[in-house]
């Protein structure tokens, strides 16, 4: 613990988490008084939009259809574009991700990849180790002195040529409980930018890059023109110039399809692009429309390539190129087997018509979750490019989507079966069993399972089980009498496949429990994250 630290105007910082050797390099009175006024000026206005999502839900509850806001038309038909890109986020073909632990950072940057963004979101669990450590390490990798010794005796250090660093700060709705400011805790978004940003952006200026940021889970655009007024008063009280930060923001909410544009118009001077965040928008269709007759098949069946997807994706595109910004493809989450050369060469060949799929749509670039995915991607993305850093001359104006397409959720055959509810069960119990033990990247099933996968997973249990038709392919009713069965079963194969002892030692109960109380309330959970935050040592 340390000590309450006054910062400026009076504000005072309270620190509840352990402070660990090197964390008060982190934690300078200076970067916490910066963070801390950030949070005094700003987080009246979020918690203001937190509750304008929670009147927005009861809308739509009630049976509102979204459309895109007749209010913002004139920014829809304006003729405006972004600001120009800087050099580095230029070409990004290829983006890989993951959390920001030392030899991940290492990997991530050594992979060959155009872009490395790391994550102190999804697949990040955020014990305040985690937090404070990834600062140190993303400090260590811009300055290049960053190593880590494997256990098994093998030093990792960066190549001389590293991938382009963006950081994902967490969402508008997480708070972070070991920081308080005034008596509150400190929004976790404003505490994870403000840290990078007050510690790198004139160490990242002076090397020929800079401040480079995804954003997530924004609802609105006013959710934007908050991250917009928040990079202005930071970059004014470095005396930095306006539009030194760049951000792309993930696309990954059902209601932020609906205002694209103005969500780039709101950030223009700082925008990079936009991202298609598949998972979680999957998952925010689920949660938007809990209490509409809409229900989605099993998760496997929801691809890129069913009607609402597909429109969610191309009006990404277009809407990027007629600004001006990169349009960033989806999550390649496969995790390559060292086992079985069969299920590589299944899964690399679907990897693959899912990159060709969108560099034929348009996209700029595309994610991945694993460095032997880097060059599936890149050779698919070099082939449709060449020398091009991007192709934002495709304007795709013969996309015309409109909003009934995407809120149009039938998926042609799509079905429920045992086994999607039996993978549901598993992915959400191990996933949160890995993230209580401070791990928010899990392999599963040869899969990268962040918290967005892990929200579907429990958000689809939920939803088949208090639907009406919520029914299995074989006639069976979901119910919470076969949830917890299958999910007895499931426990014993986890237990059969880590052995007696480390399922002993794990906290596999906790996290049952977790998905117990998550799927037998008769009230959806806005985030299962908050839940397990509250278990969080």
């Amino acid at each position: 613990m340390t000590p309450n630290i006054t910062a400026s105007a009076g504000v005072e910082v309270r620190l509840t988490g352990e402070m660990l050797p090197d964390f008060g390099d982190v934690l300078t009175t200076d970067a916490l008084a910066f963070v801390a006024d950030l949070h005094r000026a700003f987080n009246p206005r979020r918690k203001a939009l937190l509750a304008a999502r929670a009147e927005r839900q009861a809308r739509i509850d009630a049976g509102e259809r979204p459309d895109f806001p007749p209010e913002t038309k004139p920014v829809r038909e304006g003729n405006w574009q972004v600001a120009p890109i800087p050099a580095p986020l230029q070409k990004r073909h290829v983006e890989i991700t993951g959390p920001t632990d030392r030899k991940m950072v290492i990997n991530a940057l050594n992979s060959g990849a155009d872009m490395f963004m790391a994550d102190f979101e999804d697949a990040n669990s955020p014990t305040f180790a985690n937090m404070v450590q990834g600062h140190l390490n993303l400090r260590d990798a811009i300055e290049r002195t960053i190593t880590f010794d494997s256990p098994d005796g093998r030093r990792y250090r960066l190549n001389d040529r590293v991938a382009t660093l963006l950081v994902r700060p967490r969402g508008w709705h997480l708070v972070e409980k070991h920081v308080w400011v005034d008596g509150e805790p400190i929004s976790a978004s404003l505490f994870d930018f403000g840290l990078y940003f007050f510690h790198n952006a004139r160490r990242l200026l002076s090397k020929g890059y800079g401040p480079y940021f995804y954003l997530p889970k924004l609802e609105s655009h006013l959710e934007a023109r908050l991250w917009n007024d928040v990079f202005n008063a930071a970059q004014d009280a470095l005396g930095l110039p306006r539009g030194t930060i760049k951000a792309t923001v993930l696309i990954e909410t059902i209601l932020a399809a609906f205002e694209m544009e103005e969500i780039l118009y709101e950030l223009r001077e700082h925008i990079a692009g936009l991202n298609a965040g598949r998972w979680d928008y999957i998952f925010s269709v689920i949660k938007k429309f809990r209490k509409h007759d809409v229900l989605l098949p099993d998760r496997a069946q929801v691809t890129m390539t069913v009607p609402f997807m597909r429109a969610y994706t191309e009006l990404l595109v277009r809407t990027c190129h007629k600004r001006g910004a990169h349009a960033i493809g989806g999550m390649a989450a496969f995790i390559p087997s060292r086992k079985d050369p069969e299920v590589n060469a299944v899964a690399l060949a679907k990897v693959r018509e899912d990159k060709l799929r969108e560099s034929n749509d348009g996209f700029d670039g595309t994610w991945v979750a694993h460095p032997d995915l880097v060059p599936v991607a890149k050779a698919v993305f070099d082939e449709k490019l060449g020398d091009q850093p991007h192709q934002k001359g495709r304007l795709r104006e013969d996309v015309q989507v409109t909003g009934a397409q995407l809120i149009d959720f039938h998926v042609p055959g799509g079905t429920i079966t045992e086994a999607g509810m039996r993978n549901n069960i598993s992915v959400a119990i191990q996933y949160i069993e890995a993230w209580l033990r401070g791990n928010g990247a899990v392999a599963i099933f040869n899969l990268m399972e962040d918290a967005a996968t892990a929200e579907i997973a429990r958000a689809q249990l939920w939803q088949w089980t208090f639907s009406p038709r919520g029914i299995l392919n074989d006639g069976r009713k979901v119910t919470l009498e076969l949830y917890r069965q299958l999910a007895d079963e499931e426990m014993e194969k986890i237990r059969a496949a880590w052995g007696d002892a480390n399922y002993a030692r794990s906290r596999i109960a906790e996290a049952r429990a977790v998905v117990d109380t998550l799927i037998a309330s008769p009230e959806f959970t806005e985030f299962l994250t908050l839940k397990a935050y509250e278990q969080l040592a």
